[in-house]
């Protein structure tokens, strides 16, 4: 147990420059979150879930972070700073780094079961801070997701996701009319377009945006400019001298 102690600070510490000895390590919160996650999930695979919501609530006093029983960690699984929120049915593979302020969030069941409906990370996978995993995904191993990225499909292997995707989804009347719908969104989320073929990133149509609006600004400043410039003053008018009749120069 001591040798997978330290396999495991070690693991961390090669994957943060900051602490300078293993008992540093120690003193992390997902550290220490991981620990007493072990221990629920061990209690929750049991159904012990009373004990196991406990350590969990313990846990999540002390560390700012909530990871729920029934959640499955791989090996060398290291959160740096914490406010990591991990939902019942995520999967976790091996040398997993997650940053502070992370969600791996589920999606309304459709049919109103349980069933699989948090992300799945594959190893080597590493969330940037602020980052969003919505519903029953796959990220692929060795997967890199930006900060404050929101990610709702599928992520190749090796694959770097960036910028965020949220549009607005309609909501059927009936589910309207509740009081209160589990997470907000449904599993069986909507195409982008009617062909069912996937909508630009909404990154990339902002600034495809802002260059147009870019453009016709510096337009109409043109042609304001050419409006308001002083007009040329009239060439000066140069007298004529009129000679009157019957007289000799």
């Amino acid at each position: 147990m001591f040798e997978r102690l330290v396999s495991y600070l070690d693991s961390v510490r090669a994957r943060d420059p900051a602490p300078r000895s293993r008992w540093e390590i120690l003193l992390y919160p997902g550290v220490w979150a991981l620990g007493f996650h072990r221990i629920a999930h061990w209690l929750f695979e049991a159904r012990m879930y009373f004990l196991a919501r406990f350590v969990n609530h313990f846990s999540r006093l002390l560390t700012a972070i909530d990871i729920h029983p029934g959640a499955t960690i791989g090996k060398n699984f290291f959160i740096d700073h914490g406010f990591v929120v991990i939902g019942e049915t995520a999967e976790i593979g091996d040398n997993v780094t997650i940053y502070q302020s992370v969600t791996l969030g589920g999606t309304n069941p459709a049919n109103g079961k349980g069933g699989k409906r948090h992300p799945t990370l594959m190893d080597n996978v590493i969330i940037g801070a602020g980052a969003q995993i919505i519903g029953p995904i796959v990220v692929g191993e060795r997967a890199r997701v930006g900060a404050n990225a929101v990610v709702t499909d599928d992520v190749p292997p090796g694959a770097t996701m960036i910028g965020l995707k949220a549009r607005s989804t309609l909501m059927p009347a009936e589910e309207w009319l509740r009081e209160f719908v589990p997470y907000g969104t449904p599993c069986d989320d909507p195409p982008c377009d009617e062909q069912g073929r996937p909508r630009r990133d909404c990154v990339e149509k902002l600034e495809a945006e802002i260059a147009a609006m870019r453009e016709e600004m510096a337009l109409l400043k043109a042609m304001l400019a050419e409006r308001e410039a002083p007009a040329a003053p009239p060439p000066p008018v140069r007298p004529v001298r009129v000679r009157k009749s019957g007289t000799s120069d």
